[in-house]
């Protein structure tokens, strides 16, 4: 490996960190109707005998602000997905009607948006970790390139700044998708 391989690695990893908190931040519920918030859901299908995401299952739309409808793509499954969404953790109430399953969204209250941005934050410093720990990963690369002889001692100390650069970089995207998040859901 070189430099460049691992300074590339580093930052893929970084923006594959990013890009997670993004996606958890997809399925925290704000108040708006969203597909993220129910799309990934695992329900036990007795039809297919096994267990599938509820995006597999279903096409979900929003047609308006604050409901979500849920249509089977086979209406043998309308029960069980019905089912799946009263036993999954969002607090939503479904409500079967013929092919279609209507999901309203509730009002959130003060004290249920605190909570929320108690669960993003959570969510932005596992990122903030696992950056962190791609910062490692690539010093530790470029150390081994060192000890190996392929690098010298001031392109190691130049590369590492290069490094600690990507990292406050990244940090820096996770803290703006936090505030922005943040103010997402406190936001009536």
């Amino acid at each position: 490996m070189d430099i460049d391989t691992i300074l590339l690695e580093t930052e893929e990893a970084m923006a594959k960190s990013v890009e997670y908190m993004d996606h958890e931040f997809a399925a925290v519920r704000t108040g708006k109707a969203t597909p993220a918030l129910v799309e990934n859901i695992d329900i036990h299908v007795h039809a297919y005998g096994s267990t599938m995401k509820l995006k597999q299952l279903a096409m979900i739309t929003t047609p308006e602000p604050r409901l979500l409808a849920v249509q089977p793509f086979d209406a043998s499954t309308t029960r069980d997905i019905e089912r799946g969404l009263r036993e999954s953790k969002l607090g939503i109430n479904p409500a079967a009607d013929g092919k279609m399953i209507r999901l309203p969204i509730p009002e959130l209250s003060e004290e249920r948006r605190r909570d929320l941005v108690k669960v993003v934050k959570t969510y932005a410093e596992d990122a903030k970790v696992r950056v962190r720990a791609c910062r490692r990963d690539g010093i530790e690369g470029l150390k081994k390139l060192q000890k190996e002889g392929a690098i010298t001692e001031d392109d190691l100390r130049r590369e590492e700044k290069t490094v600690q650069e990507l990292t406050d970089k990244h940090t820096g995207m996770i803290d703006a998708a936090l505030e922005g998040k943040e103010k997402e859901i406190m936001t009536v």
